[in-house]
């Protein structure tokens, strides 16, 4: 199943996409959150998707916003490809490099890029998100990771690097700003993914390809991501996991190249859809 939410922000209603054509689920469900999850609503779903014929078109050209309500928590890896921790003239790390995102930077998969106020150095990165479908805690091995897992989605770690890199403290401050996480198009659940560790992914910058890489070089999988995490806290349901990014940021590059307003950034991913955001400023 593909899950959208469409509407106008704060306002969006529960959808999918069959085929080429997108259904209007809110006669059926509140929406996409954690209630839903933890109330085994992806079964209610499948379940009622048998006769989408009965089910309400939405219009095309309705905005998209995130494939999920606001996450509880927005968790992120950080340096978990190894090139890309080589161009960022950082060491690979022994164990996943953990911090978190504010929840309400989470958007619409083509909503603006905001760029902060004296902000010179916003920069992207394309990253697989897990989507978490049950609570999780101390899971005992990796194996047991993907019965907890709703499915997957396009995850923008927008970042601001002066921010996150010059201003002291840990990371967040440069991962926080508003609409710094653009989320979508929808969620693939996980019978959709035949291998969630072999999926090209790619970002390009006002046509240009500047991000090229494959999940399969993660340095630490989506299992055992999962399984680390549910070690130090528990994952509950509706949460997103933002899973790192390949080579080819601006950070990495020489000389350092960052976004300005009036770019246009494309994010894909293999079996998950595109991205397409404006940069603006705040």
């Amino acid at each position: 199943m593909r899950l959208i939410r469409f509407g106008q922000p704060g306002a969006e209603k529960p959808g999918v996409i069959i085929g080429e054509t997108r259904k209007d689920l809110s006669g059926h469900f509140s929406d996409w959150d954690r209630a839903f999850f933890r109330n085994n609503g992806l079964a209610k779903l499948a379940e009622i998707l048998k006769d989408p014929a009965s089910l309400p078109d939405v219009p095309p050209d309705e905005r998209l916003g995130a494939p999920v309500a606001r996450p509880g928590k927005v968790i992120c890896i950080g340096l978990n490809y190894s090139d890309h921790a080589k161009e960022s003239g950082m060491a690979i790390p022994e164990e996943p490099i953990v911090f978190q995102k504010g929840a309400n930077t989470v958007v619409g998969p083509n909503d603006p890029i905001i760029i902060p106020r004296r902000s010179e150095k916003t920069d992207w990165e394309v990253e697989l998100g897990v989507v978490i479908g049950t609570d999780a805690r101390y899971l005992d091995s990796p194996a047991d990771s993907l019965r907890h897992i709703a499915g997957y989605c396009i995850s923008h770690d927008v970042s601001e690097r002066a921010f996150q890199l010059e201003r002291g403290g840990q990371w967040t401050k440069g991962k926080s700003c508003d609409n710094f996480n653009p989320l979508g198009p929808w969620l693939s659940t996980t019978d959709e993914i035949t291998d969630v560790q072999n999926l090209s992914m790619t970002l390009s910058v006002n046509g240009e390809r500047v991000q090229n890489g494959n999940t399969s070089t993660m340095i630490f999988d989506v299992a055992f991501l999962v399984h680390y995490l549910s070690q130090f806290m528990t994952l509950e349901a509706g949460d997103l996991i933002s899973t790192g990014t390949p080579p080819g940021v601006g950070l990495g590059m020489k000389p350092a190249r960052y976004l300005k307003a009036g770019d246009v950034v494309d994010v894909a991913i293999e079996g998950l859809g595109s991205q397409r955001q404006v940069c603006i400023d705040a």
